[in-house]
């Protein structure tokens, strides 16, 4: 359904410093890489969507959508534990730690943050075990 999702930035080099690590994480390769955009997917299978980051088409300013995110499907609830922690160490901030999210239902597992952008991630599992520790 998704070919390609996109964010904004004021700032190439530093948001590719960013998503890298959390993409290599999620085990996603870089794409494509130009002066104006980066993207990561994999790039041995394009029905697989791609995630973009880079300077708006139309030359003005980057802005960020109120009520827009990204969601990215993770197995399970300790890799969205370090993603979490690889995106506050890459200058990202926080928008709610990772824990379980009951209102959204049983075993959603869940961690939002921004990027240096300002654009709203979430790495979410719907099915998390509830073990120890967490």
């Amino acid at each position: 359904m998704i070919g390609y999702t996109m964010v904004g930035t004021k700032d190439l080099e530093r948001s590719v410093r960013f998503y890298d690590p959390l993409f290599a994480e999620m085990g996603l390769d870089k794409c494509w890489r130009d002066d104006q955009s980066a993207s990561w997917g994999n790039d041995a299978d394009e029905s697989v969507p791609r995630f973009f980051t880079g300077f708006p088409f139309d030359k003005n300013a980057a802005t960020v959508g109120n009520g827009a995110m990204t969601a990215f499907l993770v197995g399970d609830a300790a890799k969205i534990d370090r993603l979490y922690a690889i995106a506050l160490r890459e200058g990202g901030t926080t928008e709610g730690e990772p824990g379980f999210r009951p209102q959204y239902g049983d075993g959603f597992y869940g961690a939002y943050v921004r990027d240096p952008d300002g654009n709203k991630l979430a790495f979410v599992c719907y099915r998390a075990e509830k073990t120890q520790g967490l």
